[in-house]
């Protein structure tokens, strides 16, 4: 979840409280920062038959757009990247893409984007 000159520990700090809350939501942390050459998911989770990639961002300033707005075409190709190897390796099943936003490290300021993007 690394922002060029970002604290990563925010950037750690706001994994977590993602993680808490969608574990909250029903859902089951299976993995976190999962990363193989080329990409990486912040959490991989399973809801029902689902696997669900869980890219979180923070964006603390709106100067150059607000968190949704960080997750380029480049990102998500390397999401998708990812997210093929993690099906490789432990199994073909439905999946989809969620976006935690967060403008500050606070539960009440989480926005939880189900489905966010599609795979071409």
């Amino acid at each position: 979840m690394a922002e060029a000159g970002k604290d990563t520990t925010a950037g750690a700090r706001a994994e977590t409280l993602a993680a808490t809350y969608l574990e909250r939501q029903g859902l089951a942390v299976l993995a976190r920062n999962f990363r193989v050459r080329g990409g990486e998911i912040d959490l991989v989770c399973r809801d029902g038959a689902c696997t669900v990639f869980v890219e979180v961002r923070l964006r603390r300033h709106s100067a150059y757009g607000g968190a949704g707005a960080s997750i380029t075409a480049a990102k998500r190709q390397r999401l998708i990247l990812a997210a093929r190897h993690w099906l490789a390796q432990h199994g073909n099943r439905p999946c989809r893409f969620d976006c935690i936003l967060l403008d500050r490290l606070d539960a009440e300021a989480i926005e939880w984007l189900r489905d966010a993007f599609q795979v071409d």
